[in-house]
């Protein structure tokens, strides 16, 4: 049951080409976002879809797969963990993001 405790698994399509990152070390990170889409009917029976974006970041081996494999508008399966972390921007504000550390990738699609 401790591997339900955080657990994520989403499909979507890229939103932009994912930016890589290296690190002094050599080691790379990889962050992109995905877009996940929902369709109902609403109270007038129109179709709705509802689009969510969600931000993911690879670390290593994950991240060399990304860079070398995925670009905008590929479609993805991807299985991860919830994280939240804050920073400063430019102007001295605290800002709060929340990601998802991606343990998993499978490319779908063509």
């Amino acid at each position: 049951m401790n591997s339900l405790k955080n657990k994520v698994q989403l499909i979507g399509n890229l939103g932009n080409d994912p930016e890589i990152i290296t690190l002094e070390n050599g080691s790379k990170l990889a962050k992109f976002s995905i877009a996940t889409n929902e369709s109902y009917k609403n109270a007038n029976g129109e179709k709705v879809t509802d689009t969510q974006w969600h931000n993911i970041v690879a670390w290593g081996k994950l991240a060399e797969i990304t860079e070398n494999f995925l670009s905008k508008g590929k479609e993805v399966a991807i299985e991860g963990r919830l994280t939240n972390r804050s920073y400063e921007n430019n102007d001295g504000e605290k800002r709060y993001i929340t990601e998802i550390k991606c343990n998993e990738l499978l490319m779908l699609g063509k």
